[in-house]
């Protein structure tokens, strides 16, 4: 007879709802910061079951705001609970659930942009665990603010590349919320109408899983879309096996056109005078099809793009750092009669 384990739950004391801190502290989202309160308990709840169990974990949550998210994550036990607030005005809701959980998880509160911050400083050191290691005790929550949760995205991706940071200890898995559309793309196959660069990358070093939809109703102020919750896992290995500028270029330019054919985005790879030259035989050594439209790429066939356009650079050096969108150089010529005079 199997024996089921019941997670341990924290019981916080009675506190105020969300809806009342909000209330008494005056609080309003802010749509310069993109910010958006998820208000209901059962969503909320939903968002932090998808991370799977986080009990005795080190848990970041990015955004919290007023805490709701927050409230979830520590009542499902967590060792410690990291949050990243850019938003000074909500560091008192985040102190009086610090203060009510003080004797049960261990909460740090960082008053910071978390395109700033490293949070590896404040991970204990004895959760790292080997990188082809089942994932370590680590897990990244939050709500994203629309406006930074792409570039925000790119640059974990790279970090996960480098293995640094939150990755230094680990495979650490992320549970996130993006605009929906945003979300469609990271998890799009190819043929798909979102297929896009993002779905390339995120691909590349993530099993990436498109979780369930938020309606924006949900929000408060409700935002124009509904949201998407995505989790992603890093890989043992990336499909490409390449450094990350190399591969985001390459694919962020093939894209770049991306309903024509995709030799048409690699073209803008090299300089006007033998782009098409070039161009043809990054896609020969690649055996692609240079008439394959950006979607219709596997990311197995967007490794051989990589590769055949490392194999022209390492050929001709002077091409690694051509960027089709710098400004020309003027040629000044002079006036020879001006000259001579």
């Amino acid at each position: 007879m199997s024996v089921v384990h019941k997670a341990l739950q924290i019981r916080l004391p009675p506190l105020p709802s969300i809806k009342d801190v909000i209330r008494l502290y005056k609080l309003r989202a802010l749509r310069e910061l993109s910010q958006n309160f998820l208000l209901e308990p059962r969503l909320i709840d939903k968002i932090v079951r998808a991370a799977g169990n986080i009990q005795n974990n080190i848990v970041c949550e990015v955004g919290p705001g007023p805490g709701g998210i927050t409230r979830s994550i520590i009542q499902q036990a967590p060792r410690k609970v990291i949050l990243v607030e850019k938003d000074p005005r909500f560091l008192p809701t985040l102190e009086l659930l610090g203060d009510a959980c003080k004797d049960k998880v261990d909460i740090d509160i960082i008053t910071g942009d978390i395109l700033h911050t490293d949070v590896a400083h404040f991970i204990p050191a004895d959760v790292k665990v080997g990188w082809n290691d089942p994932p370590p005790p680590v897990n990244l929550i939050g709500n994203l603010p629309f406006s930074v949760s792409t570039i925000l995205m790119i640059r974990w991706l790279e970090a996960i590349s480098r293995q640094e940071g939150v990755w230094s200890f680990g495979r650490a898995r992320m549970t996130l919320t993006f605009q929906k559309e945003v979300a469609e793309r990271m998890s799009a196959p190819i043929l798909h109408k979102q297929r896009c660069r993002l779905s390339v990358m995120c691909q590349n070093w993530c099993n990436v899983k498109y979780k369930f939809d938020i309606p924006g109703s949900a929000f408060l102020p409700k935002p124009d879309v509904d949201v998407g919750v995505v989790t992603l896992t890093p890989l043992k290995q990336p499909v490409i096996k390449l450094p990350f500028k190399l591969i985001e270029k390459v694919v962020r330019q093939i894209f770049s056109m991306r309903q024509k054919y995709s030799i048409r985005g690699a073209q803008t790879l090299f300089p006007e005078d033998i782009r098409e030259e070039m161009a043809l035989k990054m896609y020969n050594i690649a055996d692609l099809d240079p008439v394959t439209r950006p979607y219709q790429i596997t990311n197995s066939e967007f490794g051989r793009l990589c590769e055949a356009y490392k194999a022209i650079i390492t050929e001709h050096p002077d091409l690694e750092n051509y960027d089709y969108r710098a400004p020309k150089k003027k040629v000044i010529t002079e006036n020879v009669d001006e000259v001579i005079m």
